[in-house]
């Protein structure tokens, strides 16, 4: 299963970054193409978000109560909303 995130391109809270790929390395990212999305940036951004959430990084982020765009996530969070009812 692949899970393809759409990107809010209005939004003023993104940060860009330029990568440099190898032929044989820009080969495999276009074998993508159509699967993780349609184009460059899309793509990249998939497999890097993929490739988080397949180390688990994400999991533990959330487990951890990290705040993501201003809003707490995760077990403690949960805990602190169930106990302010």
């Amino acid at each position: 299963m692949v899970c393809i995130l759409k990107h809010k391109k209005d939004s003023n809270k993104t940060k860009r970054v330029q990568v440099t790929f190898t032929e044989e390395q820009w080969s495999l990212v276009e074998r993508l193409r159509g699967v993780m999305g349609s184009d460059d940036a899309e793509i990249v951004r998939n497999i890097v978000l993929t490739w988080l959430a397949e180390k688990s990084v994400v999991a533990e982020s959330v487990k951890k109560g990290i705040t993501i765009e201003g809003h707490a996530c995760g077990a403690e969070s949960r805990k602190q909303q169930k106990s302010e009812k």
